[in-house]
């Protein structure tokens, strides 16, 4: 049977009249606000503590699996990232051994183009005192 607010408030009246109002309301006070069916025994606790611990103790579980994975898809794309800079650090060696390479040609081609300019300009010069003389020559003819 269920109690209700108005059969609670008869028995008050009802110990009021037989043991005074402060009687009454001490003993009122020693009930349950709601019906006794709805108080957790001490059975109750001890099964809510077990089932938390469970859930506590599985979530623990989750949480070590998930760190576990989390893990190894951290070492997995460190491993894949350090091979990728592997592969680009030889890459931009490869170029940096293309541009001394370019460099050095560079280098070789100035040298022999200076050294082909040379040549020409002490050729037409050579010409030009061939000319200059042959030039005074007719002159003094």
């Amino acid at each position: 049977m269920a109690v209700s607010e108005e059969s609670r408030h008869h028995l008050y009246q009802r110990l009021e009249e037989v043991l005074g109002p402060e009687e009454a309301a001490t003993l009122m006070e020693h009930l349950p606000p709601v019906g006794w069916a709805d108080v957790a025994t001490k059975r109750d606790i001890d099964d809510l503590r077990i089932a938390t611990k469970r859930d506590i103790d599985g979530l623990h579980r989750e949480i070590e699996e998930l760190g576990g994975s989390t893990r190894r898809e951290i070492d997995q794309l460190r491993s894949s990232t350090e091979r990728k800079f592997d592969r680009l650090d030889e890459r931009v060696g490869r170029i940096e051994a293309g541009l001394t390479h370019l460099g050095d040609r560079l280098a070789l081609t100035t040298d022999s183009l200076h050294q082909d300019i040379r040549a020409t300009m002490l050729a037409m010069m050579g010409t030009m005192v061939v000319l200059v003389s042959a030039v005074v020559a007719l002159v003094k003819l």
